[in-house]
């Protein structure tokens, strides 16, 4: 008489959970490795004769390697979640990878202007005058379009509407953190559009404090994934449908 029990059962559900886990580590590596990437580039972005000058090309470089990890990072959270999102909607959870891949384009892009400068630093040995400085600024001028077109609009939409709507569809983690995301995308798009056609500045405390929900957002999911996992729904048990532990909240 054979006795043994299968684990079949809570397999589906232990997988996903270390999806959870996995992806929540991405999530926190794009702040590990963005915000000290901002800071190194300082040199770069804010002094206009810096290809002319001795420069902090180390320094640079190090920013642009955090950069292109950033890129990974955010393209990571897309391929490890979609699994487990594509079953809530495959259509929107493309739209949500497709939202991360052109968002690390524009990050990969602005990291080759800024690299340009460095290298056209070098070239130059402190000459080339007027003109090199106007080709600097230039690239660096790219380089903060970069920024607008992929962090801005990008993240908005992907990470805050899309990804935000799979969350509180589907009710993986607490519908009201899913909330934050969804309505904080939508006003992250709608600054990031409001700065596009010269409302205010890219880098002003309006633009700042309308982004923050998206940012809190983000930094909320990666915690939550990490620490507590997907919440026990249908979509990961393989349970029948019923009410989520979010909407008995709701």
């Amino acid at each position: 008489m054979n006795t043994t029990e299968s684990p079949t059962p809570h397999a589906p559900a232990d997988a996903a959970q270390r999806t959870a886990r996995i992806a929540g580590v991405w999530f926190i590596l794009t702040f590990v490795f963005s915000i000290p990437a901002v800071v190194l580039y300082d040199p770069v972005l804010n002094d206009a004769n810096y290809i002319l000058g001795s420069g902090a090309d180390t320094q640079v470089r190090l920013g642009a390697l955090l950069e292109v990890l950033t890129a990974v990072s955010n393209i990571a959270t897309a391929v490890v979640l979609f699994p487990i999102l594509k079953r809530q909607s495959e259509g929107i959870a493309l739209g949500y990878f497709g939202a991360r891949i052109l968002d690390s384009t524009f990050i990969l892009v602005g990291v080759a202007c800024v690299l340009a400068v460095v290298a056209l630093r070098h070239d130059l040995g402190g000459e080339g005058g007027a003109d090199a400085v106007l080709i600097g600024r230039a690239l660096i001028a790219v380089k903060d379009q970069t920024f607008l077109l992929g962090p801005a609009f990008c993240a908005g939409l992907g990470n805050g509407v899309m990804l935000g709507y799979l969350m509180f569809r589907s009710g993986l983690v607490p519908r009201p953190m899913a909330l934050i995301g969804l309505v904080g995308g939508a006003i992250a798009f709608a600054t990031a559009t409001a700065v596009l056609f010269g409302a205010y500045e890219q880098v002003s405390a309006v633009n700042v404090l309308f982004t923050v929900p998206e940012i809190i957002w983000e930094a909320a999911l990666g915690i939550w994934l990490v620490t507590k996992g997907f919440r026990p729904v249908p979509l990961i048990t393989g349970t029948a449908a019923g009410p989520t532990p979010d909407q008995r909240d709701v």
